[in-house]
């Protein structure tokens, strides 16, 4: 009864409308980003578990196996990396529990798209994510309590969120991947079946866009904050800091591996930088990610992502 008061709650509520001006896109088809990651997915498990969902992006999308997170590869201070564009060093984001109140030294996505002039949602599914709950910064947001919500909650918010509020920006959070692992160990049948789920969840986030008639203007980017080996994660360990990163949407090349390009490097904090990019979004504060343009194809190529036609 709580869980469902409170995403009553956090679907009706939401922030003054605001009127401004659209920023200038450099893909004019994408008006919309949607940020999935999936809470402690190690890159080498997509491929092992029951993945139809993720596998289809790959075939649709631009990707790489080898993207990195931050040095701690912990869950709170790596996805501020990946929703501010800087290492834990400079967001200040050094805790990884609960604590409402502290928010990030540096601008989120969400502040920054709000200011110039997008909706923004968000639904996770750990407490600690009140740390980007800054005031003003989320027209729409779903945090758990103490408890981790399932990945099954936090789809159904995100689906709710998109037929009600078509918010421009959204990212969503699953972290039954990471609790299997953390009970079980990376890698075990369990956390394969849990990467299972996470994919279903994936599909009816999809779906909601595509039954909107979002999709076709939708950057979709899937990763994750960590990976893991055992049963933990943490520094100095390749299992931990290595990700997958797939990005699929208008204009995104189909099924090309990044890596065919020697030189580029894919990092947390590059998830941040992309979304800005397509988004027109100035950034008030530097930051250390790069907009991953390799991924977009030029008009009229044979590569282009083709998943408005499905």
């Amino acid at each position: 009864m709580r869980l469902a008061l409170t995403l009553l709650a956090a679907l009706a509520c939401g922030l003054p409308a605001r009127a401004h001006a659209t920023p200038r896109r450099p893909v004019a088809a994408i008006s919309h980003v949607l940020i999935l990651s999936v809470d402690g997915l190690r890159p080498d498990l997509v491929l092992r578990a029951n993945t139809p969902t993720l596998h289809s992006l790959l075939t649709r999308g631009s990707f790489t196996m080898w993207a990195r997170t931050t040095d701690v590869a912990v869950t709170l201070p790596s996805h501020m990396s990946m929703l501010t564009g800087v290492p834990p060093e400079k967001h200040r984001v050094d805790w990884n529990d609960d604590q409402p109140g502290r928010y990030p030294a540096w601008p989120t996505l969400f502040e920054l798209a709000r200011q110039a002039g997008y909706t923004t949602a968000m639904a996770t599914g750990k407490s600690k994510f009140h740390a980007f709950q800054e005031p003003g910064a989320l027209d729409w947001s779903y945090v758990p309590g103490a408890s981790v919500a399932t990945d099954a909650a936090v789809a159904d918010t995100a689906v709710a969120y998109i037929a009600l509020h078509r918010p421009d920006v959204l990212f969503v959070h699953l972290p039954e991947v990471d609790s299997a692992g953390h009970r079980y160990g990376w890698g075990s049948p369990e956390q394969l079946e849990a990467i299972g789920v996470a994919d279903a969840s994936i599909g009816r986030v999809l779906d909601a866009l595509r039954k909107q008639q979002l999709l076709d203007s939708t950057l979709v980017i899937v990763s994750a904050d960590h990976g893991g080996a055992g049963k933990s994660h943490g520094a100095d360990d390749p299992r931990s800091r290595f990700i997958p990163w797939i990005a699929a949407g208008p204009g995104v090349c189909a099924n090309v591996d990044l890596t065919i390009h020697a030189n580029l490097a894919v990092r947390t904090e590059d998830t941040f930088a992309t979304a800005a990019y397509v988004l027109g979004i100035t950034t008030s504060k530097p930051v250390d990610g790069k907009p991953v343009v390799e991924i977009f194809c030029p008009p009229g190529s044979a590569r282009l992502d083709s998943q408005s036609k499905e």
